[in-house]
């Protein structure tokens, strides 16, 4: 009953009466503290300056906030796919808590138009509205409790914007993937990563090479070494026909007797 009275007047009174009408449009709630939801629309790089020094952003509400999407996820999983291995739910997870999927979350709910920042670019300008879905999390979790975002996040926001099914019949971690394989098969990996110095601060790029037994497989870029290290191992899987892999199978296979022969060589002296 008090809800439904104080909803009309704070949308529409008051010098936070946009901020009201945001979030309850976002999220269909009103707000408790709405000093939160302020925070948490602040990026890093339009920081407040307090008299004391202090910079106030978002961050620790992002902070707070991928811990508590990372909760509700596995709570949600666990519950949503009892007969499924640790495996599977860990992977799942990933891709739902993925800045991709995050990104696609703030924009669906709009959340992008209503970020405060300055010019971003690099990394960052792909991570932006992801974070800033993590600090509104945050501050959901503060100011309403994790039952509520518990509930808000599962039967509202996975549920209308989320495609769930999609995301576990895709597959995004092509370096876990490759590992298992190379192990599987008994072969040594290793990624060589470096960071090109030539590029400014705020554009970092790293370029990865993928190594099996010694010979180069395949390369990938990206703006943080994870990313660099994912797209080389996706380049290994995607371009890698039955036979070219047979194939690579078979150089392995001679590369090694070629090894072993001079090492029966050597035993057979002594």
């Amino acid at each position: 009953m008090l809800d439904f009275l104080l909803r009309p007047l704070r949308r529409r009174f008051g010098a936070d009466k946009e901020f009201y009408a945001m979030i309850d449009d976002m999220f269909g709630f009103l707000p408790g503290n709405i000093e939160l939801y302020k925070l948490a629309l602040i990026h890093k790089s339009a920081s407040i300056q307090l008299e004391d020094g202090r910079s106030i952003n978002n961050e620790r509400l992002e902070y707070l906030g991928d811990a508590v999407i990372e909760a509700v996820t596995s709570d949600y999983l666990f519950i949503e796919y009892p007969d499924r291995d640790e495996g599977f739910l860990t992977q799942l997870r990933s891709k739902i808590v993925s800045r991709q999927s995050l990104n696609h979350l703030a924009e669906e709910l709009g959340l992008d138009r209503h970020l405060i920042s300055n010019h971003v670019q690099g990394a960052a300008q792909k991570h932006i509205f992801g974070d800033a879905f993590e600090a509104m999390m945050g501050a959901i979790y503060l100011d309403q409790g994790y039952d509520f975002v518990n509930r808000l996040l599962i039967n509202d926001i996975y549920a209308n914007h989320l495609n769930v099914d999609l995301l576990s019949d895709s597959e995004t971690d092509f370096k876990s993937r490759l590992i298992e394989w190379c192990q599987k098969n008994r072969y040594k990996i290793s990624f060589q990563t470096d960071r090109d110095k030539e590029y400014k601060p705020n554009h970092p790029v790293f370029y990865t090479k993928v190594l099996i037994n010694g010979m180069e497989m395949g390369h990938g870029a990206g703006d943080s070494k994870k990313e660099a290290e994912q797209h080389a191992a996706y380049s290994v899987a995607n371009f890698m026909t039955d036979e070219q892999c047979a194939s690579m199978l078979d150089r392995f296979d001679r590369l090694e007797r070629q090894q072993e022969q001079p090492r029966k060589q050597e035993r057979q002296a002594q």
